[in-house]
């Protein structure tokens, strides 16, 4: 990674069993190697909260461009899918395709989902250690 304080970040709720498998997903299709993970419990993601209070409480997918700049930004729920999808590139940008759909419907489908994605993909008692191959790109790791 050249500049690791602009690579993105991905939050994700470490213990969610579908949240971890698709970190590692996004892991195998990263082709730029950069993005960086943080789970929603981590020291990261409790200065990020401090820098933009309205996520307090957020139970969702953050995707955090320019982390700790002053054009840093976050897309959160179906915002933050739809930044991963074009962050990956390639045939994920197909996914952009979802921004015809007003975004409090994306958002109200997602919710939907959420609720739910413990039942669906189970939950881990802790985080999971990434592999060592990885390690050094999950913050707080």
């Amino acid at each position: 990674m050249s500049d690791d304080h602009a690579a993105p970040v991905l939050l994700y709720d470490g213990v969610c069993g579908i949240c971890n498998r698709s970190v590692q997903a996004i892991l195998r299709h990263d082709r730029r190697g950069t993005l960086r993970f943080a789970a929603l419990d981590s020291d990261f993601a409790r200065a990020l909260i401090e820098r933009h209070p309205g996520l307090q409480g957020v139970d969702s997918m953050v995707f955090v461009d320019n982390p700790g700049r002053p054009d840093e930004r976050v897309s959160v729920r179906s915002a933050g899918i739809l930044a991963v999808a074009r962050y990956l590139g390639g045939s994920f940008r197909l996914l952009l395709a979802a921004r015809i759909i007003p975004a409090g419907l994306r958002d109200r489908l997602y919710d939907r989902f959420a609720a739910v994605r413990y039942r669906f993909g189970g939950k881990h008692d802790s985080c999971p250690l990434p592999a060592p191959e990885v390690r050094e790109r999950f913050l707080d790791a």
